[in-house]
């Protein structure tokens, strides 16, 4: 189901409305009747052209967080620093400290719904995850900055709910669709330079969600939270609720760009040492991110999928774009892309 029609114009401010989940976010509150008003770090156009008021501002200043927040009825916080590689503390600024900022601002603007954008990685130990719902403890150790910095994120807006404010936490896994400028990019890129190869025998189930379900189950969890709502101060699995052996899906997205399938596998504990190697040799020399990395190599080896059961119930989450629709809106994006690139 998707968000419903709200009778009263509200004033909405998105972080990271810039980026991919943000700029759909910020699409569909427009599209309902909704002032937006956007918190980013650059300029979009974009944005402009929607109605968006941009503010253009750093998580890590508490000052220009609680300007933006100031006369806003409600807040979606999105924007986060994501990746496998980096320093720990350009990770925490932005995500822990980023999202504290966020809280102690609607707290001092009178900020009565905060919704927040987690991550299943919060969650992932290591193993498989078959399943699961929001019982799933938290990790007790990352091999990377970003599901640690997000989970301690997650867990202080969560322990911010309460009478004056209500929160919730969204854990959307693996967001595709037209528009992608993380995922989709990387995995036709590395395709197109025969780079890409598969960890293990390809059978680990992964689920994803296409980004217009994403924005939907934000702009569902933000109208339905208040203090006494069965959503607040609780964190939700999202997804397509379609898993797909992770073969399969890569080769859906290398397909969609008008690649042929990739049919290449690495044995996981080849990939394991190989990223083991490579973090040592990219944390000595200045050469970027790492190809690979344990972290990696175990997130593409291991099944990640969610029983999404309690978004169902308290959110009334259901995807209304398929996985086989939207890799048909994702094909259909990408060949105008390449024609108009031609």
């Amino acid at each position: 189901m998707t968000a419903q029609q709200t009778t009263a114009r509200q004033t909405i401010l998105v972080t990271g409305a810039g980026g991919f989940l943000g700029g759909a976010i910020a699409r569909k509150l427009r599209a309902r009747g909704d002032a937006v008003v956007g918190f980013q770090r650059g300029s979009y156009p974009a944005l402009d052209a929607l109605g968006v008021r941009s503010i253009r501002g750093n998580l890590a200043d508490p000052a220009a967080v609680l300007s933006a927040v100031e006369g806003c009825d409600a807040v979606i916080h999105v924007a986060a620093k994501a990746g496998v590689w980096g320093p720990y503390d350009a990770y925490y600024q932005a995500n822990t400290v980023g999202t504290q900022n966020i809280i102690d601002a609607c707290q001092k603007a009178g900020i009565k719904r905060l919704v927040y954008t987690s991550t299943p990685s919060v969650v992932h130990a290591g193993g498989d995850l078959e399943g699961v719902d929001e019982s799933a403890p938290y990790a007790e150790h990352f091999e990377t900055a970003y599901p640690k910095t997000k989970a301690l994120a997650e867990k202080a807006v969560l322990a911010a709910n309460g009478a004056e404010m209500s929160t919730v936490a969204l854990r959307p896994h693996l967001i595709w669709g037209p528009g992608d400028n993380h995922l989709v990019p990387r995995i036709l890129d590395r395709a197109k330079r025969g780079r890409l190869a598969f960890v293990g025998d390809g059978a680990n189930l992964l689920d994803s969600v296409f980004v217009d379900n994403a924005a939907d189950a934000h702009l569902l969890a933000l109208d339905r939270l208040t203090p006494d709502a069965a959503c607040a101060g609780k964190a939700y699995f999202i997804s397509n609720g379609e898993p797909l052996r992770a073969d399969d899906l890569v080769n859906r997205i290398v397909v969609a760009g008008g690649l042929p399938p990739v049919t290449r596998y690495v044995r996981f504990g080849l990939a394991y040492a190989i990223g083991a190697v490579l973090e040592v040799i990219f944390k000595i020399l200045p050469l970027g991110e790492p190809p690979m990395t344990r972290f990696v190599a175990r997130q593409l080896s291991t099944s990640h999928y969610y029983d999404l059961t309690a978004a169902q119930r308290d959110l009334d989450y259901a995807p209304a774009i398929s996985i086989d629709a939207g890799m048909q809106l994702l094909a259909t994006a990408l060949a105008d892309t390449s024609k108009a690139s031609s």
